[in-house]
């Protein structure tokens, strides 16, 4: 089992300057951060960088300056659309500027059927030498990804991996079932890391890791040398971090997060909307408990 992209990849949360534009200057600061902290590789403009409300020109902005700053660093492009002559342009795009993979989402709010599915990433696949992570999360797309087009899907070379979101132990366990040993399986669910694992996925597109990196990096370095009560220990002291990171849609609290961190991450833009006052006391408690595990939070 080849490990490129490693078993931490945080999908990176967009900077914005005060007046809603990208931070590219403090996007690489962010990134240089994650680098730092546990972070193997890194999703660039996935939902947690906000792709719905980012300009195709920002997106292939940020890859452009990401990739010339971090030259032998693994980055991976959030190309995915709903419209596969647009992703596929995207892909085209994200290989030209030098990116190492993409991630294609299921094709969202227009449903397609499984065989729909199957076409749309096989043309992506088909449109550059890119390798591929699929993206299934159901809750966003309206359309669950069967393991059953995933296994045909697999067979395609350059798809190599799933970002798996359904928030199912048991479609983690049918993906294993009808995939290869070399297609690798990654949580999409932080909290659902460790049962994963149990079922054969390899590690976690995250977004604890802007906050916890090191870590998550421990408790996956636990669980695979077979240390299963210190990667339970430490998941349950992580447990908090990973409820308060979705009190509200991602990444509302996530940048609020970082901006407690030090980092200058901007609003979200609209239709996402900043952090309540009493959403900030929550995230800050959960950063609190993080440091000191002897801190008693305010109740969610």
């Amino acid at each position: 089992m080849t490990l490129t992209f490693g078993r931490i990849i945080t999908a990176m949360a967009t900077p914005f300057t005060p007046n809603n534009g990208v931070d590219y200057d403090e996007a690489i600061r962010l990134a240089d951060f994650l680098f730092n902290t546990g972070s193997d590789s890194l999703v660039i403009a996935g939902t947690t960088g906000e792709s719905p409300t980012l300009t195709h020109d920002e997106e292939f902005e940020l890859f452009r300056i990401l990739r010339t700053t971090f030259p032998s660093r693994k980055l991976i492009a959030g190309t995915g659309s709903n419209s596969t002559r647009t992703a596929i342009e995207s892909t085209i795009n994200a290989e030209k500027l030098g990116m190492d993979a993409t991630l294609q989402v299921v094709p969202y709010y227009n449903r397609p059927s499984q065989e729909g599915c199957f076409q749309h990433f096989a043309a992506v696949a088909n449109a550059t030498q890119l390798p591929m992570m699929l993206y299934n999360i159901p809750g966003r797309t309206g359309r669950n990804l069967e393991p059953e087009t995933i296994g045909r899907l697999a067979e395609i070379p350059s798809i190599f991996a799933i970002k798996e979101s359904a928030g199912s132990v048991e479609q983690v366990r049918a993906i294993r079932r009808v995939t290869p040993a070399d297609f690798l399986i990654y949580s999409g669910d932080d909290a659902l890391t460790l049962p994963f694992m149990r079922e054969g996925a390899v590690g976690v597109v995250s977004v604890a890791a802007h906050v916890a990196g090191l870590e998550m990096s421990a408790m996956i370095s636990a669980f695979v040398a077979d240390d299963f009560e210190t990667a339970e220990r430490i998941n349950e002291r992580l447990s908090r971090l990973f409820e308060v990171l979705f009190i509200t849609s991602n990444p509302t609290p996530l940048k609020a997060a970082l901006a407690l961190m030090g980092f200058n991450m901007g609003d979200p833009r609209l239709p996402l909307i900043p952090a309540t006052d009493a959403e900030r006391e929550l995230i800050g408690d959960a950063l609190q408990k993080l440091c000191d595990p002897d801190y008693t939070p305010t109740k969610i």
